[in-house]
C-alpha cells in the first residue's frame, strides 16, 4: 500500500461519525437527514440510518464489501452486498449488486481515483460491466 493510500486510509479512520452527519445534514437539508453513521474501511462496510424530510420513520442501508478498481479501459465501482431494511429498497439493491458501474472519466481526478482504487481494491469474481 502506498503512502498515499495510508494517509487516507489513517484520515477515514480519524474523522469523527459525528462531523460527517453534521456535514450531511447541511448538503441534504429538506431532503433527508441522516442519524446514524458508521463506515469501517478496513471490512469495507458503511452502515447509514435516515430519515427523509417528511417522513415519520427511518431507513437503514448497510453496504458490504465493495470496490473500486481499474478494468484496463476504466475505473469502475461494485458492491458485492447490499441490505437494507424497506422491501422496495433490497429490490432496487438487488438490481445494483455485483454489477461493475463505470466511473466517469475526470482527468483532473485520476490521480485520486487511483489511490482509491488501491485503497479499495479487490480480485473481483464474475462482473457484468454497465456503462
Amino acid at each position: 500500500m502506498s503512502i498515499k493510500s495510508s494517509l487516507l486510509k489513517t484520515a477515514i479512520k480519524l474523522t469523527p461519525n459525528i462531523l460527517i452527519i453534521w456535514v450531511s445534514n447541511l448538503v441534504l437539508k429538506g431532503i433527508a437527514e441522516l442519524t446514524r453513521f458508521n463506515f469501517d474501511v478496513d471490512a469495507r462496510k458503511i452502515y447509514v440510518q435516515t430519515r427523509l424530510y417528511g417522513e415519520e420513520g427511518s431507513i437503514e442501508v448497510c453496504l458490504e464489501d465493495f470496490a473500486v478498481f481499474h478494468d484496463g479501459e476504466s475505473y469502475r465501482f461494485i458492491i458485492h452486498h447490499a441490505k437494507s431494511d424497506r422491501p422496495w429498497l433490497n429490490n432496487l439493491l438487488s438490481r445494483v449488486i455485483g454489477k461493475a458501474w463505470k466511473i466517469p472519466e475526470i482527468p483532473q481526478l485520476t490521480a485520486q481515483l487511483e489511490v482509491i482504487a488501491e485503497l479499495f481494491k479487490t480480485k473481483p469474481p464474475a462482473l457484468e460491466k454497465i456503462d
